[in-house]
């Protein structure tokens, strides 16, 4: 009976945690099919752990998940230098119940923020992540990626600058994004040239991720009137589509559907001169969960 208990007692304290574990691991690997697997097995360590060998429960799972992610993230990056095009993390649809999508922690789900984080080592990326997002204090981090805390102050500094190289002076606030979206979308519904060339930035660049898997731009398209011109010819090649606006990793995004299955999910990265960067996902594979949250098949 104790045994059972004890059971009971480490389910029961492991589901506080998981969703803390899952935006984690998801945000260090950018997909959700792996950041399971390292829940998955961040519990099966959690069973098989002290109760005398664990000061801080969370903390304790915290550095489980942490370690597991960058060691699965070193392995990786082999297999995402072998991607055919771009690679783009699994898109996330929107959960009204999860307070991790929500609110300040949003801005850290969007495309433009992972594919920034892209840019770090598995470590910068942990302890970053673990400062800035998720509010760990030095000596908490050093501790889950077990380095001293003077060193994590380094890799938090080098990570800070390396990202700031890299990332747009002026964001758009979320109502103005919210409004380019909603433009964007009704431009590329009516093939409306002028329309998309008004919310799109000069410098605009189409990223797509079909993964070897269907058709998607190798290479990325960049320029307005290019990008402009790629989506007002998209009724002449696929017909008659739609496209649904959604929440997709904490953003604004479009679903975009043909024959009622979903083909592709786009997301934006938004400054002050307009759209900056549309990420399209069209990998069946990174698409499979997101179509089922929203209730949406994929193509046979």
């Amino acid at each position: 009976m104790a045994a059972q208990r004890t059971a009971m007692d480490d389910l029961e304290t492991f589901q506080q945690h998981r969703g803390m574990l899952f935006a984690i691991a998801y945000r260090m690997l950018g997909t959700v099919a792996d950041a399971e697997d390292m829940v998955q097995e961040t519990f099966l360590r959690w069973q098989q752990a002290s109760a005398a060998g664990v000061q801080s429960q969370k903390s304790y799972l915290a550095a489980v998940v942490t370690r597991l992610s960058i060691d699965h993230l070193r392995s990786a990056r082999v297999r995402r230098e072998q991607y055919v095009g771009p690679w783009l993390p699994e898109p996330l649809a929107q959960t009204a119940a999860d307070p991790l999508q929500q609110s300040e922690l949003a801005d850290s789900l969007s495309m433009a923020f992972l594919v920034l984080l892209e840019s770090l080592s598995p470590l910068e990326r942990a302890v970053f992540l673990l400062s800035e997002v998720f509010e760990y204090d030095h000596a908490e981090i050093a501790r889950i990626v077990d380095k001293s805390p003077a060193n994590c102050r380094q890799i938090l500094r080098r990570a800070r600058r390396h990202l700031a190289e890299r990332q747009p002076r002026f964001r758009s606030s979320r109502p103005h994004s919210e409004k380019l979206v909603a433009r964007f979308l009704q431009a590329c519904s009516g093939g409306d040239l002028e329309g998309l060339l008004a919310v799109l930035a000069p410098e605009v660049t189409l990223v797509g991720d079909g993964g070897g898997k269907v058709a998607a731009t190798i290479r990325p398209l960049q320029g307005a009137a290019r990008v402009a011109r790629f989506f007002v010819a998209l009724r002449r090649r696929v017909g008659h589509f739609t496209l649904m606006p959604t929440v997709i990793n904490g953003q604004s995004g479009i679903a975009f559907l043909v024959a009622g299955n979903l083909q592709s999910a786009m997301t934006f990265d938004i400054t002050e001169a307009g759209i900056q960067t549309i990420y399209s996902v069209r990998n069946p594979e990174k698409l499979q969960r997101f179509a089922q949250s929203l209730g949406m098949p994929l193509p046979p």
